[in-house]
């Protein structure tokens, strides 16, 4: 649910209200009854928690240092990087054009 900021017209005040976007929008204020303006703000950056966002990922270790990135099945692009190694190359070059 989003946060909505507004300002209050005659008295000043600046508020913020949580409600979901389907909820009407508020006209007076809660304090002197004045018309409210709803404030354009910047927005909240995106927090990711947990484990798995990213196949570079990394966390300390017990004794305090860094962990090195484990290159394990499954990751961001769904195989492991050493059955990538072990495929030839197929790359002939930019597909020729009849001129």
């Amino acid at each position: 649910m989003p946060t909505y900021e507004y300002e209050c017209a005659r008295c000043g005040l600046v508020f913020e209200e949580f409600k979901p976007m389907s909820a009407p929008r508020r006209e007076r204020c809660p304090e002197c009854r004045g018309k409210v303006q709803l404030l354009v703000s910047g927005g909240m950056g995106v927090v990711f928690k947990g484990s798995g966002f990213y196949k570079t990922d990394s966390r300390a270790t017990k004794d305090g240092g860094e962990a090195k990135p484990a290159d394990k099945g499954g990751g961001a692009e769904g195989a492991p990087a050493a059955k990538d190694a072990a495929k030839p190359a197929t790359d002939k070059g930019p597909p020729k054009t009849g001129n």
